[in-house]
């Protein structure tokens, strides 16, 4: 989870950043790369511990887990 919320973190800053330079192609280059390492590392975690994120952005194995998923703060 640190993990995730370092890389979040960076991808944020990216964010704004591109948001006002959008021709910097290094700035986004690297974004591209921290999004796939957070798709990876999302995808890692979520094998561990379950869905994350609601709405149809992580899948569930049946059954249902967003009830026996450890809530954030437990992991």
């Amino acid at each position: 989870m640190l993990e995730i919320q370092k890389v979040d973190f960076a991808l944020v800053e990216l964010n704004l950043f591109l948001d006002t330079h959008p021709a910097d192609m290094q700035a986004l280059q690297q974004f591209n790369q921290l999004a796939q390492l957070r798709k990876q590392l999302m995808a890692s975690f979520e094998q561990k511990y379950g869905p994350q994120m609601g709405f149809g952005n992580s899948f569930s194995r049946y059954p249902w887990q967003w009830v026996d998923t450890p809530w954030p703060w437990q992991v």
